[in-house]
């Protein structure tokens, strides 16, 4: 299901979470413990919402299964290096998507502008959207816009529908890892992260650092082709970074992951930006790859598929499945240690996507 926006903060900031608090905090939408806490206590129950969260559901009305997602999107600044708020939109519904082992068919779009905006930003917004959609080969089919007043919104929040379909022979499901499988990563850390902060904070890494914004469905058909019911689960490592997302298909799946950080690919740019401030790589929001837990009898497979493709030739090896401890995830570190690998608490990074 969707995750819940974070309040408009344009400030850097690293608020200290308070879990007993009664309001929502910044660090609700972060995409780490607290968002999960968020979901887990308050969210999901009232909803009847049971099993583990994934990115879309399917929808079993017929085969093929019908897949959906929708996600709100809420950036700033609204144009970064590497992209938009706009094209953002499109490639992270259809990346959400794609997490199912799906191929997107349609897109729904949805304005909330506040009084204000310059309509110059809007059509360059739009004409993004419009591109971006046309690039991956969905059309935009319904939409909505409101608008509130001055010092109600951030300029523009857009709120993006993808519909799907499942891809012949996938069965990629959040829960579906197993012990022995290989993790698989489509792609350098860590950039999308660090270029929105680098462009809000005018840090002077403004040349080196590009947001990796862009859509995974090409990919993930590849994958599917070589590996199909093999691949067991996937996910785009968004807020709350790779670290997160490997959290969350440890705990969905009752299994333990282990990654080696030697093996992990951090671009230059962002290992110094992340140094100078303190941050985790691993925590750091990505829009543009993918982790993938496969059956180790069809592993190398899918890895020399995704390095046949664009958004995968960086595709790599980071890393094992196994049985215990249940629901953790560990790294093997440069001088043959292990450390536990949490979580996101808190925010840090607000409004990235």
């Amino acid at each position: 299901m969707s995750e819940p926006a974070s309040e408009s903060s344009t400030a850097f900031s690293c608020p200290v979470p308070r879990t007993e608090t009664e309001v929502v905090l910044l660090g609700h939408g972060s995409g780490g413990q607290l968002m999960a806490e968020l979901l887990g206590e308050v969210i999901t129950p009232a909803l009847g919402m049971h099993g583990p969260l994934e990115d879309a559901a399917v929808l079993d009305l017929d085969r093929p299964e019908v897949v959906v997602s929708t996600d709100s999107f809420v950036v700033t600044p609204r144009f970064f290096p590497g992209g938009d708020i706009g094209s953002l939109a499109v490639h992270g519904t259809v990346n959400d998507i794609a997490m199912r082992g799906a191929r997107p068919v349609a897109l729904t779009l949805s304005y909330l502008l506040e009084e204000g905006l310059p309509l110059a930003d809007l059509r360059r917004i739009t004409d993004s959207v419009a591109a971006a959609a046309a690039a991956v080969g969905v059309p935009v089919v319904a939409g909505d816009t409101k608008v509130v007043g001055r010092g109600a919104a951030d300029g523009i929040y857009l709120t993006t529908t993808g519909i799907g379909v499942r891809l012949p022979g996938a069965e990629v499901s959040a829960a579906s890892g197993r012990p022995g499988d290989v993790v698989l990563l489509s792609g350098p850390i860590g950039r999308h992260g660090t270029a929105i902060l680098a462009a809000r904070e005018d840090l002077g890494f403004a040349g080196d650092l590009s947001s990796d914004s862009q859509p995974l469905h090409r990919l993930v058909a590849a994958m599917i082709a070589a590996g199909g019911p093999a691949v067991h689960a996937l996910r785009d490592p968004t807020r709350g970074g790779l670290a997160s997302a490997l959290n969350e298909l440890a705990a969905a799946a009752s299994v333990a992951i282990e990654i080696t950080e030697s093996e992990l690919p951090v671009p230059a740019p962002v290992a110094s930006l992340c140094d100078l401030l303190g941050l985790d790589p691993l925590h750091v929001a990505n829009e543009g790859c993918l982790v993938a837990l496969v059956a180790p009898d069809r592993a190398d497979a899918v890895l020399t598929a995704m390095r046949a493709t664009p958004e995968g030739q960086q595709a790599q090896e980071i890393g094992r499945v196994g049985a215990d401890p249940a629901g953790w995830v560990t790294a093997r570190t440069l001088v043959g240690s292990s450390r536990i690998v949490d979580m996101l608490v808190g925010e840090q990074l607000p409004r990235i996507c």
